[in-house]
């Protein structure tokens, strides 16, 4: 091989390790890009030649920094849901406590003068008052979850669309390898940055076949890409509730299977569906079994007593009726009509429940733990009645049929005062003695205050308390837990960067090496040259 090859060799080496350097330098800001370097090697017949431009990419790394990000993301969507409910529950001037002590105090007046026009003015303003709280914590409450159900539609979309072209990057690396016999980088990276930016989305699984196509997973494994084909993730109303939008699966078949909530943990799916499942449902509950342990006990009480009329007391308080869905697959027709058993208010939980006919039996499950509840079904009278709540079935449900029980998701949403003329307000107590000044029912009134009237182990005030410890203790453990990963995320990105990332300061001091290299390689040719001359030169 003559020395102007060798030269001219080193020139094309040079100039494709020039080529990758600005390339590098140029993508520095890329989301995605991966450095570059020149694998350089000497050719059989002498000099040398670039065997391949290397991506520096480390498949380890950039799955626990998926898996991070994924985590992150949850962790982030989770907390800026949590922090709204935080907000509404702790305001001391806004929440519940003030006003339900509000309205007591305002009882404890009638209990001072219960002929009192003023004072039974007051009861029923202080209760308007709080039932419309009740109302507006709730609508906040329910206009989250119709939220949630729109970011759950968004994030499908955005998880279709970019599996979508993951899967269209699988068939362009595919042809691209089968023409030249290597992959463009390019390409490479954008399906790498469109794996992680899934990742940020939901739960995820990369599985590489056939040398480097890439097959995602997520779930127990159901594919979401397969090469070049991809199964479709659909927003669908729940089977057991239609009021909740859940994440449908298109299998193989064309069936469209509804995922399990807890299919998805990361990801921002997965923080949007573990905050409504874990923090948003059981909030409305508590606050459903608040209104109505608050209204069932407060109308009991007031029907023992007697107006200024002499009539006997009625319902003080209205309260929203349990909810109960029959599942879509159902097809016997048979509906459920229910309602709180004043009789044994003090076993209401605040749950939901899952009713499946079995075996001429229902069994119930409470939802948010799968633990079976004891309940008493009596066919022939058509009735369950069970934590509270009793049942009547119209019709008999087929074998295997289901049936979702939501008692108190939206009791709060109808919690208001029944009462509007101030003299039906029983203050006495109901016997032939009673007259106007008679304060005695007033006086049992005013002790629901202290009494355990929420779940049998609980006053007003302590379920309330609860409720907004339980909601502050998980906002405080989500702050904790994105704070760490948070930590976590950085430490992953940061050796990541290291190995994939371009260093402006190296790539700088490569130019100036590769344009020596490139002189250097200039000058042989040159060197070359002048030999040629020269011995021609001796010739003549």
């Amino acid at each position: 091989m003559s020395i102007f090859s060798i030269g001219v060799s080193g020139l094309n080496a040079s100039q494709k390790a020039l080529y990758t350097t600005g390339n590098n330098i140029n993508n520095v800001y890329t989301p995605g890009y991966n450095r570059e370097i020149p694998i350089l090697g000497e050719a059989k017949a002498g000099g040398v030649r670039v065997y391949d431009i290397q991506r520096q990419f480390n498949h380890f790394v950039a799955t626990q920094l998926n898996a991070s990000s994924g985590k992150f993301s949850a962790l982030q969507a989770y907390q800026t849901q949590v922090h709204q409910v935080d907000s509404l529950l702790a305001d001391q001037e806004a929440g519940l406590a003030p006003l339900m002590q509000s309205f007591f105090s305002s009882v404890e007046d009638l209990v001072g003068n219960p002929s009192d026009p003023a004072a039974r003015q007051g009861v029923l303003g202080t209760a308007n008052t709080l039932t419309a709280q009740f109302r507006s914590f709730d609508d906040y409450l329910n206009d989250m979850q119709q939220g949630i159900n729109g970011q759950v539609r968004d994030e499908i979309v955005q998880i279709n669309n970019l599996a979508e072209q993951v899967a269209n990057l699988n068939r362009e690396i595919g042809l691209a390898r089968a023409k030249t016999g290597i992959a463009p980088n390019s390409l490479l990276n954008q399906r790498d940055q469109l794996v992680a930016d899934l990742s940020a989305r939901a739960d995820v699984k990369l599985n590489i076949q056939d040398g480097d196509v890439y097959h995602l997973s997520i779930g127990n494994g159901q594919p979401l890409v397969a090469g070049t084909h991809t199964y479709k993730l659909e927003a669908m109303r729940s089977a057991g509730d239609p009021a909740r939008m859940v994440v449908g699966y298109n299998d193989s078949a064309g069936n469209l299977i509804e995922l399990k909530d807890h299919t998805f943990k990361q990801g921002t799916l997965g923080g949007l569906l573990s905050f409504r499942s874990e923090t948003l449902d059981k909030t409305q509950n508590q606050l459903g079994q608040l209104a109505v342990s608050f209204a069932v006990s407060f109308n009991e009480q007031h029907k023992q007593g007697l107006d200024l009329n002499g009539a006997v007391g009625q319902d003080f308080f209205a309260i929203g009726e349990p909810r109960v869905y029959s599942n879509s697959n159902n097809s016997s027709g048979v509906e459920f009509a229910a309602a709180f058993d004043v009789d044994q208010i003090d076993q209401l939980k605040a749950a939901s429940y899952d009713i499946h006919y079995t075996g001429g039996q229902m069994q119930v499950t409470q939802r948010d733990t799968g633990v079976a509840v004891v309940a008493d079904y009596d066919p022939a009278a058509g009735t369950l009645s069970f934590a509270g709540l009793k049942l009547t079935l119209t019709g008999t449900p087929a074998e295997g049929e289901q049936f979702h029980l939501n008692p108190l998701q939206r009791a709060a949403s109808e919690f208001d005062s029944k009462i509007q003329d101030a003299a039906q307000i029983a203050a006495a107590n109901n016997d032939a003695d009673a007259g106007t000044g008679d304060n005695r029912n007033a006086i049992a009134l005013q002790n629901l205050q202290s009494k355990q009237v929420v779940g049998g182990h609980a006053t007003l005030s302590q379920a309330y308390g609860a409720l907004v410890s339980d909601v502050g203790n998980r906002t405080n453990v989500v702050n904790v837990n994105l704070t760490a990963q948070q930590g976590l995320n950085e430490q992953l990105r940061g050796l990541q960067q290291s190995e994939s990332g371009v260093n402006l300061d190296e790539e700088a001091a490569n130019l100036l090496r590769y344009q020596q290299y490139y002189q250097a390689n200039a000058r042989v040719i040159e060197v070359g040259g002048t030999i040629i001359d020269v011995l021609l030169g001796l010739r003549t």
